[in-house]
């Protein structure tokens, strides 16, 4: 068995598909593709399907990626992305198919690339002054308070016409590990900024393994 990795890029209206559609989205596609895809066994066989970090609502990526599995040996990318990407819906971009180098549990931290409004400049001069940015993370165990700047001491801005952009790097991992959703941080500049976060584009351009490299 071969666990074969799909990396996309997922943007503009498709940041507005959730996890859920999207994973609805992707059965059907692979269906339709006719690649010789796995199917677990039992009374409703369906396509083994895992997508590693997904991201909330709204936010948009170049780096996310799924993995399926496959009885070949041996597989073909570039015949994969040709079966997928006529498929895709808008928004959604096919970059890589190939077999799955790392397991998911390599994944450690993730950079986004963050433009908002010259408006919200006073709340990131607030932030990088605060002592502390202290947030309410919620959990499958229930609520916990984390201190933002403990994993971004500082946020260096640029100006970029009527805008101001800015990269952060967070924490990203998946079961136990400490996943800090950058909703935390534009939930803090908002409440204690006043930032205008409804008119910002949250943009994961990375996601690094353990070595600090690209995961694959």
């Amino acid at each position: 068995m071969t666990t074969v990795r799909i990396f996309f890029e997922k943007c503009g209206e498709a940041a507005y598909i959730s996890l859920l559609d999207l994973q609805r989205v992707f059965h059907r596609i692979l269906k339709m593709s006719d690649l010789p895809v796995y199917y677990t066994q039992g009374y409703n066989p369906h396509i083994y399907l895992s997508f590693s970090c997904p991201l909330s609502l709204g936010q948009e990526s170049l780096c996310e990626s799924c993995e399926v599995k496959t009885e070949q040996e041996m597989i073909d990318g570039e015949v994969w992305k040709n079966a997928l990407q006529p498929l895709m819906p808008r928004g959604i971009v096919i970059t890589k198919v190939a077999p799955a180098v790392e397991k998911v549990a390599e994944i450690e931290t993730a950079v986004y690339a963050v433009t908002m409004p010259k408006s919200g400049l006073a709340a990131i001069e607030a932030y990088n002054n605060a002592e502390q940015a202290e947030v309410t993370k919620k959990t499958k165990r229930g609520q916990k308070t984390l201190d933002l700047k403990q994993y971004l001491s500082h946020i260096n801005c640029e100006e970029a016409g009527d805008n101001i952009e800015f990269s952060v790097k967070l924490p990203c991992g998946s079961g136990e590990a400490l996943n800090l959703n950058p909703s935390l941080l534009m939930d803090f500049l908002q409440q204690h900024g006043g930032a205008p976060i409804w008119q910002c584009r949250v943009l994961r351009t990375h996601l690094y393994n353990k070595s600090g490299v690209d995961f694959e």
